[in-house]
């Protein structure tokens, strides 16, 4: 089944919501950006979602990551951009985020000063392939394909070539990011097939989370998840 994250969260009403529609995971930013959330707010969302105490997901690999599903959603994902690792952990510990999202330009190896699941952004230039991106994929983390918009971290709104993601979620679990929304997010499942799908502007109405269009968008993909997982097996 495809998981669902809802990312730029930064209100507590809107992450309950997205919990009680089924949202795998729940996304606040750390880095620069318009939706950019302090410390207290990200607590005052973990508060909100009710979240316990817990040691942690180990090991690092989307295998473990199922097995918290399993036990407790949503997870809380922390999304920081060229920040350093000690800095990363500190907030980590200090809000109980479950997993870390790095899309800056950070190299793969500061992974594994991050002491917690790792979703590591890459950026998909126009024209790009598969084939150029498999040498700069690592081990240590999970991958999330988004699209390159000069002088962003994402939101942006902007697709990818989605054969290209296809491709690589083929060979590795792989969160699909970038332009998606309730209208296309049966598309992308059905041809990408990724681990994960995840969404920020395209759940928005004028720049402000819309919990309609997150209800529909976490509809769809589930739903478009379990067709393509019926057809398998017929």
């Amino acid at each position: 089944m495809t998981l669902v994250k809802i990312c730029g969260i930064s209100e507590a009403k809107h992450a309950r919501a997205a919990a009680a529609f089924g949202a795998d995971f729940i996304g606040m930013v750390f880095a620069p950006s318009n939706r950019q959330v302090t410390i207290g707010e990200a607590k005052r969302i973990a508060v909100g979602l009710g979240k316990p105490a817990h040691e942690g997901i180990r090991p690092y690999t989307s295998e473990a990551i199922d097995g918290a599903l399993a036990q407790r959603r949503p997870l809380l994902v922390g999304v920081f951009a060229d920040q350093d690792a000690d800095t990363i952990n500190d907030i980590a510990n200090e809000v109980g985020l479950d997993l870390v999202q790095l899309s800056g330009s950070e190299p793969w190896e500061v992974c594994s000063h991050i002491r917690r699941p790792v979703l590591k952004c890459m950026k998909i230039r126009e024209g790009e392939t598969a084939d150029d991106l498999r040498p700069h994929l690592h081990e240590g983390a999970i991958v999330l394909l988004d699209p390159y918009v000069e002088g962003t971290y994402g939101g942006t709104g902007r697709t990818l070539d989605w054969k290209v993601a296809s491709d690589i979620a083929s060979e590795r679990p792989t969160v699909l990011a970038g332009g998606l929304n309730p209208d296309n997010i049966q598309a992308a499942v059905e041809q990408v097939q990724p681990w994960c799908v995840d969404v920020s502007s395209g759940v928005e109405t004028e720049g402000k989370k819309d919990t309609s269009k997150i209800r529909a968008f976490i509809q769809n993909a589930k739903e478009a998840s379990r067709a393509a997982e019926d057809s398998e097996h017929a």
